[in-house]
């Protein structure tokens, strides 16, 4: 006989989702698994709608990195207009999506480490939860609240400055961009000026962010090392030569002693390599390699995937990091859950380093900005979102109008790493207990948390969720109910 803890919703993610943990009499947990109870149907919808819509139309799956799906689509379309394979319609075109996207790296990852993980770092996970929230983080550090609000800002400008909007612009388009950039828009974002600080400012706060995770690091080993710990494979996009590239690249994926079992293939064969399970309790697919199969074949993206499938980043600043964080693995991927910070807070870094090269280059004011040839009927465009590796695929018939769009997000790879965090915090916390301690329930979340998931792949959320916990014997009987407000 069985009896079930329910954790529904789950809070600080987005979108909708809930956790269930099956105990046997003994209180042996028998299964945790991580449910998403919403069903969104953009692959669907799209369908019939002008190729050229798309990158518009698609980062409404996202408030917080729109960017992405916006570039994605848009690389994709670059195949449809026959504007290029490679992902640089023209040089001004790429550098200018290149910078829109370090923006919103920039801004999404200091949204996630500041906003959203800090109270759990800062109050620790066992906390009153009154007091775990980025309100309190303020007043308990309002210089360091303040930096991560003009960090964001500064990350949002550039989006602005090169989509058009802060959110859901329209910069990117098939072939290309729609405007350049001025020299004196160039300058500003380099030096600042009387109301906003130059790219210098960002560069130092975000190696202050890093001080400041491995100074924790220091003081908490025990959480940051072994908390929800398990081997996997990992997968992202590398540069030709192997280094980090958020915009392009072929996809290298390794297994957890750092042996690759992709060797940089093309991403536009991607589905010789990568297929989608469904499973009949929850709306999310579940990927994995084919050639290794659905039960070893998962993988993890995201921040520590990256930074466990490159051979070195393109920034000095960045890399020098990379080397220290590379090191304490002995140079095999890191299988930690909790080290996804510590990457992610690597990666705002390097985005920062980017930016300010991006922003001295010249070819940002160039006037070339859009190329075409023949049309083709099916575009493949893949980047690197915050949270991971992101596919879009289309197809069109000869009317203009999408017929097939598949869209493998970042958190649907990241579905079964996260069913195995919730297993390990079932097994190491719940079980062998008959009652529910408010920490058991934030653990679960913040095993789930450190992937940064979008679960509806739309917006962070941050009101106010309510969670319910219910626990059952195995007959059915109620034993305990905790609401978390």
């Amino acid at each position: 006989m069985q009896r079930k803890i329910t954790i529904d919703p789950l809070t600080r993610v987005e979108g909708h989702g809930k956790v269930t943990i099956k105990l046997d009499e003994h209180n042996n947990v028998q299964h945790a698994r991580l449910h998403i109870v919403e069903f969104r149907g953009f692959e669907r919808f799209i369908q019939g709608r002008p190729y050229w819509e798309a990158p518009v139309l698609v980062q409404r799956l996202c408030g917080i990195c729109p960017v992405s799906h916006h570039l994605a689509a848009s690389k994709a379309m670059d195949m449809i207009v026959g504007a290029s394979k490679e992902g640089a319609p023209t040089v001004t075109a790429e550098k200018i999506r290149r910078l829109m996207h370090y923006g919103q790296f920039f801004q999404s990852h200091i949204l996630h480490f500041f906003h959203l993980v800090s109270p759990d770092l800062i109050f620790g996970v066992d906390a009153d939860p009154a007091k775990r929230n980025i309100a309190a983080v303020a007043m308990e550090n309002p210089e360091l609240a303040k930096q991560a609000v003009l960090m964001r800002k500064f990350g949002q400008d550039i989006i602005k400055l090169t989509a058009g909007k802060k959110i859901h612009g329209t910069g990117s388009i098939p072939g290309g961009v729609n405007k350049s950039i001025t020299k004196q828009q160039q300058q500003q974002l380099l030096l600042g000026d009387d109301t906003t600080h130059g790219i210098d400012q960002m560069i130092d706060w975000s190696l202050g962010a890093l001080d400041f995770f491995k100074s924790y690091h220091k003081l908490h080993r025990d959480l940051i090392d072994n908390f929800a710990y398990y081997p996997s494979n990992h997968l992202s996009l590398v540069s030709a030569d192997g280094g980090l590239d958020i915009y392009h690249g072929n996809i290298r994926a390794v297994d957890a002693d750092g042996v690759r079992i992709l060797d940089d293939i093309s991403y536009h064969d991607y589905t010789d390599y990568i297929a989608e399970e469904v499973r009949n309790w929850s709306y999310m697919k579940f990927p994995y390699i084919k050639h290794i199969g659905k039960e070893k074949g998962w993988y993890r993206v995201g921040p520590m995937a990256r930074l466990s499938t490159i051979d070195h980043i393109p920034t000095p600043l960045a890399q020098k990091e990379y080397e220290l964080y590379a090191d304490y693995s002995g140079g095999k991927p890191h299988a930690n859950t909790m080290h996804m910070h510590w990457a992610r807070l690597i990666e705002t870094l390097h985005a920062a380093e980017m930016i300010k090269v991006l922003l001295q280059d010249d070819d940002l004011t160039g006037n070339d900005l859009q190329s075409q040839g023949s049309k083709t009927y099916e575009g493949v465009g893949v980047i690197e979102a915050p949270r991971g590796t992101l596919f879009h695929h289309y197809q069109i018939d000869e009317d203009d109008l999408i017929t097939l769009c598949n869209l493998i997000v970042s958190t649907t790879q990241n579905n079964i790493p996260m069913n195995e965090a919730v297993q390990w915090v079932a097994h190491q916390v719940i079980e062998g207990h008959d009652e529910i301690p408010e920490s058991m329930l934030n653990q679960v979340e913040v095993a789930i948390r450190a992937y940064d998931p979008c679960l509806s792949c739309a917006t962070h959320a941050m009101g106010k969720m309510p969670l319910q916990v219910i626990l059952e014997d195995h007959l059915g009987k109620q034993l305990d109910e905790k609401f978390k407000h």
